[in-house]
């Protein structure tokens, strides 16, 4: 190739005889929100991140810890309306990666809990594209976290559980009848729209109308609300707490079996006067903490996924 036809196919200066990189993917789990959150491995990955490709619940707050150069594409999904389908997001995965590119997909959560990480690890694989998983907190055990409430009790609650409230077909069909045992407790995701036919079928299958349920609206967050009530209440709780946002359901958990007292902090439905303790909201001071591990004085470029 002449010297004028290197520049012309390259105006750059890229040297052209030299080998591209090879690009690679971390899918990196972010917990439910709170920066705090962020596993080590996660702040590393992030900030070496040349392209950030980001779900829609996963905040600024994380995604500005990436290095200042680095571009972000959006492709959060958003319920009941049109979003960016998953073999486009596979699309620009590939790529990225394959423009040499060390690609941060950022994922709400973990990336194996609900999180379609066998899809996007399938096609970047077929690709020949390098992929990592970094695990995170998932928005369960956070949540449970949040509010003090134990996910497992010794002689009382031997199992528990992850479930989806919802599927790309519509509500999920799960075994009802043995989520409604004694002693299995669980907590669905992405159940607040389906709350009401979960609960009936629970009920159906012979659960107790008075079986516990705590859910967590916007866990982890400054924003977070959390209310206590029964299976049998849940869907009139649900709207009459006008609960919308992304929320976390435990089914068959509470504080009196752990011997333990609610925190004044959540709600009760029908409002009560049972004991609580005193359990510290989301101290205000969170809200002028900064994660200084991967500092980015600078917003991120934004980009269009076409």
């Amino acid at each position: 190739m002449t010297d004028k036809a290197k520049y012309d196919s390259n105006p750059q200066g890229t040297d052209l005889d030299q080998p591209q990189r090879p690009g690679r993917v971390d899918l990196i789990g972010c917990g439910p929100g709170d920066p705090e959150l962020l596993t080590l491995r996660a702040l590393k990955r992030l900030a070496m991140a040349d392209v950030v490709v980001a779900d829609r619940l996963v905040p600024d707050a994380i995604v500005e810890l990436a290095d200042a150069k680095a571009r972000r594409i959006d492709v959060g999904k958003t319920p009941f309306a049109p979003s960016i389908s998953q073999d486009e997001i596979n699309q620009i995965l590939v790529r990225e990666a394959l423009k040499g590119n060390h690609v941060a997909r950022l994922k709400g959560g973990d990336p194996g809990i609900f999180g379609r990480l066998a899809e996007e690890v399938s096609a970047l694989r077929a690709a020949g594209v390098s992929v990592d998983i970094v695990p995170g907190v998932t928005a369960a055990h956070a949540c449970a976290a949040e509010i003090g409430l134990p996910v497992t009790l010794r002689h009382k609650v031997r199992q528990f559980s992850v479930l989806t409230g919802a599927t790309a077909g519509g509500t999920v069909d799960l075994d009802w009848q043995a989520l409604s045992r004694e002693g299995h407790a669980f907590a669905i995701y992405m159940g607040v729209a389906a709350a009401d036919t979960l609960a009936k079928r629970m009920l159906e299958s012979g659960a107790a109308p008075t079986l516990p349920v705590v859910v967590v609206e916007n866990g982890c967050r400054l924003e977070q609300r959390s209310v206590q009530t029964t299976l049998a209440q849940l869907s009139e709780a649900i709207t009459a707490l006008a609960i919308t946002g992304p929320a976390i359901i435990f089914v068959g958990l509470d504080w009196q079996q752990a011997n333990l007292s609610r925190p004044t902090t959540v709600e009760s439905f029908p409002a009560t006067q049972s004991a609580s303790i005193e359990v510290p909201a989301r101290a205000a001071e969170n809200a002028d903490t900064v994660v200084t591990a991967c500092p980015s004085p600078n917003p991120i470029k934004r980009t269009n996924v076409s």
